[in-house]
């Protein structure tokens, strides 16, 4: 069985049928994305329309959480605030809906899947951690694997046997989990790829059976998001942090 993960698509539509073309071509069972559905990107009623459509669960992230929770929403800087903002009004009422709904984490297969942090935070970063950090997370739930989004990154936090804890950056490879190692795992952003590698749209297949992680990248049309980027009046660093 083959799970994928899909994190920070950023209503970035192109990216998202980029990697939906390559999803389909790879015999999977299941797509779970991890919120930041919309937010920041051009097209967030085509993308959570794409989700509704498609039946893939969503946790919620905190650009879906700005869209309800006034008091997180002050909290945000005034580009982000405006992205909210256009966001709301290029959302249909059931895209609307939708997005309000998701809820906070799930629990499927085994793994944990959240956006911001275990156990249930869509708000929380988890950047440059320490070591203790990392154990008091593991601690907060029980499952071997915990994938996350938020930071668009490609990282993966082991915790061995001996409560050792390592760091290890992700590639297009795969990684095989150690059934004695526990791990928090994030596989990259779709729509706004902020990770070492390249600016290609990211996700992450789960094989189950095997219980391995394979990270993939596809080039997807990012001068089309950057054009409609400019002409729906959203802030240009959107667009310049899509490299195109």
């Amino acid at each position: 069985m083959r799970i994928a993960i899909l994190a920070d698509i950023h209503a970035n539509y192109q990216a998202l049928q980029a990697v939906l073309c390559d999803i389909d071509q790879q015999n999977i069972s299941e797509i779970i994305s991890l919120g930041d559905n919309i937010g920041y990107g051009p097209q967030p009623d085509e993308v959570v329309g794409e989700l509704m459509a498609r039946n893939i669960f969503s946790v919620t992230g905190n650009h879906e959480l700005s869209l309800h929770d006034e008091h997180y929403y002050k909290r945000l800087n005034f580009t982000t605030q405006d992205s909210t903002d256009l966001t709301r009004k290029l959302l249909s009422e059931e895209a609307l809906a939708w997005s309000i709904a998701l809820p906070t984490c799930t629990v499927l297969h085994g793994a944990r899947f959240v956006h911001g942090s275990p156990p249930d935070s869509p708000t929380q970063y988890i950047h440059n951690p320490t070591d203790n950090k990392i154990k008091r997370l593991l601690a907060s739930y029980p499952e071997q694997i915990c994938f996350y989004g938020h930071s668009h990154n490609l990282e993966m936090f082991i915790c061995d046997a001996d409560n050792s804890v390592d760091k290890a950056p992700l590639n297009t490879n795969t990684y095989t989990f150690v059934d004695t190692s526990r791990y928090l795992v994030t596989a990259g952003s779709v729509g706004q790829p902020r990770d070492w590698l390249n600016r290609k749209a990211k996700y992450g297949i789960w094989h189950i059976s095997e219980n391995r992680l394979e990270t993939r990248a596809v080039d997807y049309d990012v001068k089309t998001t950057v054009k409609l980027l400019e002409n729906s009046g959203f802030h240009i660093s959107n667009a310049i942090r899509l490299g195109g």
